[in-house]
C-alpha cells in the first residue's frame, strides 16, 4: 500500500508520511546539507534505531546514536543535559539535524534538544507509537516535565518531517496501544465524528494494531492535529481544542508521579469534561453517556479515585491553559464541547461545579 502524506501548513510546512516501509524518505527530509545526524531513541528501540541509522548511512549521512531512558524518564532536565554535553563532543553544528525515534517522550525530548541546540537545529521525529503517531510527534510543540508539572518547559520548534511506520506498532504491548487510542477518540469528539462510528463499529479491532480500521483511525486523527496546528501553531487560539480531558489528564499524571499512562489519564480527563458540560447544559446526555461507551469499549477508563480530588484540584492549579486571576490565583480553562465536533472553552467555572463533576466519575 503506498503511502499517505499529510501536510502540515504554516510558516515551516512539512509533511506527515504514514505507510509501511518508509525510512527511505528520512534522508530526503533532512534535505541534502545534512551531513551529520543524531539519533535520539529510546533504549528499549534498539532494533528500530537500528534501520534509522542504516537508511541514514546509505545515503552518506555520519550518524551518532544517543539512548535515553525509556518511557516519562527521558522528559527530565538531567537526560536533556547529557543531551547538549554529546552534541557538544561530537561537533553537532547548524547544519547537522537530530532525529527522535521512539514514543511521544522520546519524541518530545528529541524536539526539545532540537529547538534549544545552538537555538534551533533541524530535526525529523520518527515516532514508533500510536500515541506518538497521531499526536506528540505532530504540530512541533516539544518539552520536559518538572516536578511542579508536565511539560511546563518546552519550545514551539516544527520538524522537517515525520515518518509513522504502521509496522512498529505491532511490537507495542497492548496496554500501550490501547493507551494512544485515547488521543485518536478525542480527536473523534472535538472534530471528526466519523472517529468515533469506526471505533463503535468494531471496537475489538480499533483495540488491536491489526484492525480492520486501524490505518484509517490513524489518519483521521493525523488530519485533525494537523488541520488544527496549521492555523494556531503557538496554541493562541484554536489549538487549545487539543488539550480536551487533559486538564484533568495532567492532574492525575502528576500525582500518580507520570507512572500512569497519558492515555489512560486523558480518558478519564474527557469523561470528566463531558460531565461539565452535561452539568452546564450546554453537553446533552446522549453524548455525554458516549463518552463512557466509546471509551470502555476499548478498555480504557473512565473513572478515578473518589479520595483524590483535592490532590488532583491542586494540580490542576499549574495547567498550562489556566490564566491569572485576582490575587494571583489562575482562573481555570477547560475545553468543553456543545456537541459532537463542536468544542468550546468554559472559564473560571465554580468550585462547587468542579467537585460535582469529579464526584460523578469517581469510584
Amino acid at each position: 500500500m503506498t503511502a499517505t502524506r499529510i501536510r502540515v501548513r504554516g510558516d515551516v510546512p512539512y509533511d506527515v508520511v504514514v505507510g509501511t516501509g518508509v525510512l527511505g524518505e528520512l534522508p530526503g527530509m533532512l534535505g541534502d546539507s545534512v551531513r551529520t545526524v543524531a539519533v535520539v531513541h529510546a533504549e528499549g528501540l534498539p532494533e528500530i534505531a537500528r534501520p534509522v541509522r542504516g537508511a541514514l548511512e546509505q545515503a552518506g549521512r555520519t550518524v551518532h546514536t544517543l539512548p535515553v531512558p525509556d518511557g516519562e524518564a527521558a522528559k527530565e532536565i538531567g537526560v536533556l543535559a547529557g543531551l547538549w554535553s554529546r552534541f557538544a563532543e561530537l561537533g553537532v553544528t547548524r547544519s547537522d539535524a537530530i532525529v527522535g525515534v521512539g514514543g511521544g517522550a522520546a519524541t518530545d525530548l528529541a524536539g526539545f534538544a532540537a529547538a534549544s541546540w545552538l537555538r534551533g537545529v533541524t530535526s525529523v521525529l520518527v515516532p514508533t507509537t500510536l500515541l506518538g503517531m497521531v499526536d506528540a510527534a505532530i504540530g512541533g510543540k516539544t518539552g520536559i516535565n518538572i516536578p511542579e508539572g508536565k511539560n511546563l518547559v518546552g519550545a514551539f520548534h516544527p520538524p522537517a518531517g515525520v515518518l509513522c511506520d504502521l509496522t512498529t506498532l505491532m511490537t507495542m504491548p497492548g496496554e500501550d496501544y490501547i493507551s494512544g487510542l485515547a488521543e485518536i477518540v478525542k480527536a473523534g469528539f472535538i472534530a471528526d465524528p466519523v472517529i468515533l462510528d469506526l471505533v463503535e463499529d468494531d471496537p475489538e479491532g480499533a483495540a488491536a494494531p491489526d484492525g480492520t480500521h486501524t490505518r484509517e483511525l490513524v489518519e483521521r486523527a493525523i488530519r485533525v492535529k494537523a488541520d488544527v496546528v496549521s492555523s494556531d501553531l503557538r496554541e493562541s487560539g484554536l489549538r487549545e481544542i487539543l488539550n480536551y480531558g487533559h486538564t484533568l489528564a495532567h492532574a492525575i499524571e502528576k500525582a500518580e508521579d507520570y507512572r500512569f499512562r497519558h492515555g489512560h489519564a486523558v480518558a478519564i480527563g474527557m469523561v470528566y469534561a463531558a460531565e461539565l458540560g452535561r452539568l452546564t447544559g450546554r453537553l446533552d446526555d446522549a453524548v455525554a453517556d458516549r463518552h463512557r461507551s466509546v471509551l470502555a469499549s476499548v478498555g480504557l477508563p473512565t473513572s478515578y479515585g473518589a479520595d483524590a480530588w483535592p490532590a488532583l484540584r491542586d494540580g490542576m492549579r499549574v495547567d498550562k491553559k489556566a490564566r491569572g486571576g485576582q490575587g494571583g490565583t489562575p482562573r481555570l480553562r477547560f475545553v468543553v464541547l456543545d456537541g459532537p465536533a463542536k468544542p468550546g472553552l468554559l472559564e473560571d467555572p465554580d468550585e462547587s461545579l468542579l467537585e460535582t463533576a469529579y464526584r460523578r466519575i469517581s469510584r
